[in-house]
């Protein structure tokens, strides 16, 4: 019964379609005006109204896009300045500096023996930490962290990764070494550095803002940091995370995505 109904419709149709072409063809003007007909009006419509239209349609753009950037804001990271961090871990001299604070340049050794400067992350995004190979407690926990990132990030030549021994009179060239091995670093991507301990220090209190304690960076001098940095192109801190948290690491991660994106505003 169901497959006569169906075959009657299809029959019924194909007799319309027939139907109409041969009046088509015997009366072409008459189906032309019959055309026109029905859509002289529309037409002389929106000729009429095609300002007030074409405005409208701007306008319903316009509202819908701010709707959906209000429901959606885009996030942007901060640009942290001294004034603006704990100021236990801000040098006294730079506590109230509002702007223009960068990652000072710096000249350092890494796990290869090669010398490692700030144009090694020129037009670059980095983390950067502190640590010491002969840590037995947050370091290594850091530094798998560290690794985790390098994993994460290891297609995208865009993202780097700077870690400083603060015990670089331990930390050697041939210690470094000897940890990268260990801990899987991939020297195009990550950098241990070691050198003069004035200048590590002085940029994890100065540059970094990554340190509580005071001092000078003389022998009797220890940071101990947990903090993981995020570094933007112009050497500026866009992020402090905790370096053996893992939901800080995802954080972290998002973070850099945000930070790219923002690159392509």
């Amino acid at each position: 019964m169901n497959k006569c109904k169906v075959f009657s419709l299809e029959t019924k149709t194909l007799l319309k379609c027939l139907i109409f072409r041969e009046i088509s063809s015997r009366f072409p003007v008459l189906c032309r005006t019959f055309v026109n007909h029905n859509l002289d009006p529309m037409i002389s419509f929106f000729k009429k109204y095609k300002l007030f239209i074409t405005t409208l349609f701007v306008l319903s753009c316009i509202i819908i896009t701010l709707f959906y950037n209000i429901l959606n804001p885009v996030k942007v990271l901060p640009i942290y300045q001294p004034a603006q961090v704990n100021y236990e871990l801000v040098d006294s001299t730079i506590q109230h500096q509002k702007k223009y604070h960068r990652i000072a340049d710096f000249s350092l050794i890494n796990q290869n023996g090669d010398t490692i400067t700030q144009a090694f992350y020129n037009d670059k995004i980095y983390v950067a930490d502190f640590f010491f190979t002969t840590c037995q407690t947050i370091c290594p926990i850091m530094t798998g962290h560290m690794h985790d990132i390098q994993k994460q990030t290891i297609t995208d030549p865009e993202i780097l990764l700077l870690s400083h021994s603060v015990t670089p009179e331990i930390d050697t060239v041939a210690q470094l070494k000897r940890y990268a091995k260990k801990k899987l670093v991939n020297a195009s991507k990550w950098n241990l550095v070691t050198g003069d301990k004035k200048q590590i220090y002085e940029l994890a209190r100065k540059s970094y803002l990554a340190v509580k304690d005071a001092g000078d960076g003389g022998p009797y001098d220890m940071i101990h940091t947990e903090n993981f940095m995020l570094i933007d192109k112009k050497r500026q801190i866009r992020g402090f995370y905790d370096g053996t948290d893992p939901e800080e690491i995802e954080r972290l991660l998002e973070d850099i995505k945000i930070l790219k994106a923002s690159y392509k505003n």
